[in-house]
């Protein structure tokens, strides 16, 4: 890896050579503009606005521009002059628990070499304590025209250095933040930590760039002379948020479905058909007296079979006593329902030979 800036660790009075490098790169994609009726490049050049030319590198130099649009040349070698004690030295100036350092001041991060072998063990001794300690350091040190704030700390066995926004540029979040009236209920509370103890936790190295890789491969189709695959058509995600804990509630069961497990309800719903196929009538086993007598020598019965057979001759006696009771009970309804037929044809005799004699009377009196 190449070293982008060359200088030593101040540590008391300890110097300890060192080598900055890289600690992070970029895997970004990244295009050119062309023109789109040729395809040519679009390139951008640098022209002197009085002499309206274009001019080199070597040219052109550095200059702050006042309010009223002043121009004030500053050399390098002015600014290399400067009394600043970080111009070539990361300057610890504390040790502080890693807590302490608030995330959001976190910039690029760099790897710390030894530089050469005398500073080898001054180099290891900074990295030990730091183990021993649990703690990071906090230094400053100037890079790229700029006095910077840093935190060291040892990532396997190598300083670290991680640059800091200064305090001051890390914007309030007054303007930010919620309005405060909002409230949330304990059950919404709950479906959030059911949620996140599902999601669980995740190795960060299984992590990748989807939306690179289909660029990658959008490439290398159009390159090869193919065309690019549609991509697949999935959910849209986001949107308005209608009813919150309809939302957490399928959050939960979407997070357990991808990490292969069921929600209590589809359990109970695959048990409950489980045992509406596989559900067979059983019938109870006959209940067995609790003491059983031993058997009697000879071949006589024993006292529970004396008992058994005693049970089934009253449980014969009472069934057919139950039966002859049953068959009087037809017996005595069949009676009843002749003689209310009987009952009924008399009746309809009474009533026809009524009729008759009123139709007969009218014509006697005719006669006479």
């Amino acid at each position: 890896m190449r070293s982008i800036w060359n200088g030593a660790i101040s540590f008391g009075l300890v110097s300890i050579p060192i080598k900055v490098v890289n600690a992070t790169e970029s895997h970004s994609i990244s295009f050119r503009q062309v023109h789109l009726d040729d395809g040519g490049r679009i390139r951008y050049r640098k022209f002197c606005e009085l002499e309206d030319r274009e001019v080199t590198t070597g040219e052109i130099g550095k200059a702050y521009e006042d309010a009223d649009g002043t121009l004030i040349p500053v050399t390098d070698e002015e600014l290399a002059a400067l009394p600043i004690p970080t111009a070539r030295t990361i300057e610890i100036v504390a040790f502080v628990p890693a807590e302490r350092i608030d995330p959001l001041q976190m910039d690029t991060a760099y790897y710390l070499a030894a530089n050469g072998v005398p500073a080898t063990k001054p180099y290891v001794l900074l990295r030990e304590a730091l183990k021993r300690s649990q703690k990071v350091a906090v230094a400053k040190f100037a890079l790229r025209g700029r006095e910077r704030l840093g935190m060291l700390r040892v990532v396997d066995d190598v300083i670290a250095m991680h640059g800091l926004l200064w305090p001051d540029e890390i914007r309030s979040t007054e303007e930010v933040a919620p309005d405060a009236s909002v409230t949330v209920r304990d059950k919404e509370l709950d479906l959030a930590d059911a949620l996140m103890d599902t999601l669980g936790e995740v190795e960060l190295t299984e992590l990748h760039d989807d939306y690179r890789e289909a660029v990658e491969e959008l490439i290398s189709a159009k390159a090869s002379g193919e065309l690019p695959a549609a991509p697949p058509a999935g959910e849209r995600a986001g949107g308005k948020v209608l009813d919150l804990m309809a939302a957490l509630e399928k959050s939960v069961r979407a997070a357990k479905a991808s990490r292969g497990e069921e929600t209590g309800e589809e359990k109970g719903e695959e048990a409950g058909a489980r045992a509406g196929e596989s559900a067979e009538v059983t019938p109870l086993p006959a209940r067995r007296s609790a003491r059983t007598a031993p058997k009697e020598v000879g071949g006589k019965k024993s006292t529970s079979t004396a008992r058994k057979t005693a049970a089934k001759k009253t449980v014969a006696k009472s069934t057919a006593k139950a039966t002859g009771q049953a068959a009087g009970k037809a017996a005595a309804t069949k009676s009843t329902a002749k003689k209310t037929a009987a009952k009924k044809t008399t009746a309809k005799k009474a009533t026809g030979k009524k009729t008759a004699a009123k139709k007969a009377t009218p014509r006697g009196r005719a006669s006479a």
